[in-house]
């Protein structure tokens, strides 16, 4: 295995990590980190002004681009295997009135996602990103709030506060394919 071979798993494997990791983190900050926490419900933050969202979009917004980036580093399976297992751990990890809804908001909202970051990504990284991260924000936050609630209340704050999550990581990815080219790294 080549020394650009063995980086590019290295840093896959630390993308998947930190992609696993932010299902339970996003499970935590819901009942833990908040400006305000409702009796039997969500913590919430400000999003925007006027405009609240439950923490744990701040993790969801990162998971979307974190699986583009182990699909990127590890192969478009890895992509696969990390959605199947990010909707396992979510299903794990939800509370019980939630799992159906949290697990089918992510299978779904990722592998819409996967869909348009795939064929984008070897042309327009950046945009892939950013179109797939979109799309998936918007599934995830239509799928689980109607799939847990029976309402879009939260909708506006939830595509909001995921969508300054996949906008922060746009210069990382874009340093990320700047660097690659440089190495002569290329994607899986």
């Amino acid at each position: 295995m080549s020394a650009l071979e063995k980086q590019k798993n290295i840093e896959g494997g630390f993308f998947l990590v930190l992609f696993c990791l932010t299902i339970p983190l996003a499970n935590w900050m819901i009942g833990h980190v908040g400006t305000v926490c409702t009796a039997n419900g969500p913590c919430l933050l400000p999003v925007a002004p006027g405009l609240m969202a439950p923490s744990g979009v701040l993790m969801i917004g990162i998971a979307l681009v974190l699986r583009d980036l182990v699909q990127r580093r590890l192969g478009v399976e890895f992509g696969i295997a990390a959605i199947v297992a990010g909707a396992a751990i979510s299903a794990g990890l939800a509370p019980r009135s939630l799992v159906i809804a949290s697990a089918a908001a992510f299978l779904l909202s990722e592998f819409a996602d996967f869909a348009v970051y795939t064929p984008l990504a070897r042309r327009r990284l950046v945009l892939a990103v950013v179109a797939s991260g979109i799309l998936g924000l918007v599934v995830d936050s239509i799928v689980f709030l109607w799939l847990a609630f029976g309402s879009l209340d939260f909708l506006v704050g939830q595509i909001v506060g995921k969508l300054w999550m996949v906008l922060l990581a746009i210069p990382f990815v874009a340093y990320l394919r700047r660097r690659d080219a440089r190495l002569g790294l290329n994607p899986v």
